[in-house]
C-alpha cells in the first residue's frame, strides 16, 4: 500500500527537477540573447561533500539496524541515523540532500518519509506505553487531505492526546496545519465554523488563541459551543475567573443574537462557573420556550444539550424525558445524562435506564460513567457490582468490540488506580486492528477520548 504514495513523491520530485532544468535552459537562452557573455558569471556551488558524508554514515547505521536481532541495538542505530539526517538539514541547508529530505523526496531508493514513520514506531518497543497506544491509533486514522477544508476531530484528538502525555512537539506538528487553515479562512464552511480547532486548542491550554479564533465566528451554535468548551477547560485547570468571564460572555452573546437551544449550553457553563441561580433561571426559561415551539410546530422537541443541562441541574425526571426524545439521533447523550444523574444519587434510576440500552458500546460507556459516579458518591460496593456487569458485557462480546474494551480500561483506571487498564486498552487496539476498515475509520476518536480520560480523569469534551 505504501507504493502509491512513494511513487507519487518520486514523480513529484522528477517533475520538479524537469521544471528546474527547463527554467535553467530558458535562463541560459535569455542570457545568450540579450546580455554579453562576460556578464554571465558562474555562481559558486555549495560544497556537497560534508552533507554526502553524513548521508552515507546514516545509511550505514540503517543497514546495521536492519541486520541486528537486538531490539535495543536496532533502536540505537536508527536514532543515530535520524540524528545524522537531521544534521544534514540543520548544518547544510543549501545542499541538494537537505532539499530532498525536507521535501520528502527519494534519495536513490531511500524514502525519508517512510524512515520517519519507522522512527516514530520505535515507541512500540515498549508496547504497553501510552506513546505506543497513540502511535497505533494514529496508524488507524484516515490521512488528512490537503489543503485542509474539513473537520477532522480524530486528528485534533490525537494532537490533544499527545499534548496530554507530554509530547508537545508532536502535538504542535499535528495541529499547526489546522490552525494555519483557519487563519487563512480555508477551513470554514458557509456558517463560519472553525472545525473544532479552537476547542482542541482550549484542551491544550491555548485559551487565548482559542478565543481569538472563536470571537471571529458570527454563528450562534459554534460560537457558544466554543465559549462553553473553553470555559470548561479553564475550570478543569482551576481558572474559575476565566470560566466565569466566559460564561457571562456566552450569555450576553446568546441574548444579543437571539440564540435558542444554545442557551442550554450557556446554562451548563454558568453552573460550572458556580452561578447556579442564574443557570437554573435561564435553563427553565429555555425549556419553556422549546416546549412552546414544539407545541406550535409539531417538529422535534428539544436539543440534546438541554437533556444534559437538566441532569446537571438535578432534575432527573425532566432529564430522562428529554433523553428519550433525543437519544436515537444523539446516542452520546445517554452516558452523559446517566452519569450526571448517578452522581446526584439517583443511581438506581440511571442503572435501570442503562440496562435497557440496546447498543452495547453505548451501554458499556454508560456503565463506565456509573462506576465513576458510584466512586465519587463514596459507594465502592455499587462500583464493584457495576464493574462485574461491564466485565460480563466485554466477555460476552469475546473481545471483538474495541470501543467496549476501551470503556472497560477507563473504568479500571478509576476503579483500581493502577496500570491494569493497559491490558484492556491494548486489547481494544488489537480488536480494532482485526476489525473492518469501516470500524477502524471511526474508532480512532473514541479510543483517544478514552485514553485522555484515563490519563487526566477528565473527558475530551462530552
Amino acid at each position: 500500500m505504501a507504493i502509491l504514495p512513494a511513487l507519487a513523491r518520486r514523480l513529484a520530485a522528477s517533475a520538479a527537477m524537469s521544471l528546474l532544468v527547463a527554467l535553467a535552459a530558458f535562463t541560459v537562452a535569455a542570457g545568450g540573447a540579450g546580455a554579453p557573455a562576460m556578464a554571465q558569471q558562474p555562481q559558486p556551488q555549495p560544497d556537497q561533500g560534508p552533507a554526502n558524508r553524513l548521508f552515507v554514515q546514516a545509511m550505514q547505521m540503517i543497514r546495521q539496524a536492519d541486520n541486528t536481532y537486538d531490539i535495543a541495538e536496532e533502536s540505537r542505530f536508527l536514532k543515530e541515523a535520524d540524528r545524522l539526517l537531521n544534521e544534514i538539514v540543520v548544518k547544510y541547508p543549501d545542499s541538494a540532500l537537505a532539499v530532498q529530505l525536507v521535501t520528502n523526496q527519494f534519495v536513490g531508493d531511500f524514502d525519508f518519509f517512510e524512515f520517519r514513520s519507522r522512527i516514530r514506531s520505535l515507541v512500540c518497543n515498549e508496547p504497553m506505553t501510552s506513546l505506543c497506544f497513540l502511535h497505533r491509533v494514529a496508524e488507524m486514522l484516515p490521512p488528512v487531505e490537503t489543503p485542509i477544508t474539513a473537520a477532522r476531530w480524530d486528528w485534533l484528538s490525537l494532537a490533544v492526546a499527545y499534548n496530554t502525555i507530554g509530547d508537545t512537539a508532536r502535538s504542535k506538528e499535528i495541529i499547526a496545519p489546522f490552525v494555519s487553515a483557519v487563519r487563512r479562512g480555508a477551513a470554514s464552511d458557509g456558517a463560519g465554523q472553525d472545525l473544532f480547532v479552537a476547542r482542541a486548542l482550549a484542551l491544550m491550554g491555548q485559551s487565548q488563541l482559542a478565543l481569538d479564533i472563536t470571537r471571529q465566528i458570527p454563528e450562534c451554535s459554534t460560537r457558544i459551543y466554543n465559549l462553553a468548551d473553553i470555559a470548561k477547560a479553564a475550570a478543569w485547570r482551576g481558572d474559575m475567573a476565566l470560566a466565569g468571564q466566559l460564561a457571562e460572555e456566552a450569555k450576553v452573546y446568546a441574548t444579543a443574537r437571539n440564540c435558542s437551544w444554545e442557551l442550554g449550553l450557556v446554562a451548563q457553563t454558568l453552573l460550572r462557573a458556580g452561578k447556579e441561580g442564574a443557570a437554573r433561571t435561564l435553563f427553565l426559561n429555555t425549556v419553556e420556550t422549546q416546549f412552546s415551539k414544539f407545541r406550535e410546530t409539531k417538529t422535534d422537541c428539544c436539543p440534546p444539550e438541554l437533556a444534559v443541562a437538566a441532569a446537571e441541574l438535578g432534575d432527573t425526571n425532566l432529564a430522562l424525558g428529554l433523553l428519550r426524545t433525543v437519544q436515537d439521533e444523539n446516542p452520546w447523550t445517554i452516558p452523559a445524562v446517566l452519569g450526571r444523574i448517578a452522581r446526584r444519587s439517583d443511581a438506581s434510576v440511571a442503572l435501570s435506564y442503562a440496562e435497557q440500552v440496546q447498543d452495547l458500546d453505548i451501554r458499556g460507556e454508560a456503565l463506565a460513567e456509573l462506576i465513576e459516579a458510584a466512586l465519587k458518591r463514596g459507594d465502592p460496593t455499587s462500583a464493584n457490582e457495576l464493574m462485574k456487569r461491564l466485565t460480563r458485557l466485554v466477555d460476552e462480546s469475546a473481545g471483538r468490540r474495541p470501543g467496549l474494551l476501551a470503556q472497560k480500561a477507563k473504568a479500571e483506571k478509576v476503579m483500581y488506580g493502577d496500570d491494569r487498564w493497559r491490558k484492556s486498552f491494548q486489547g481494544s487496539l488489537n480488536a480494532a486492528d482485526r476489525a473492518s476498515n469501516f470500524v477502524r475509520r471511526d474508532i480512532g476518536a473514541p479510543l483517544l477520548a478514552a485514553l485522555v480520560r484515563i490519563e487526566t480523569g477528565l473527558p475530551m469534551l462530552d
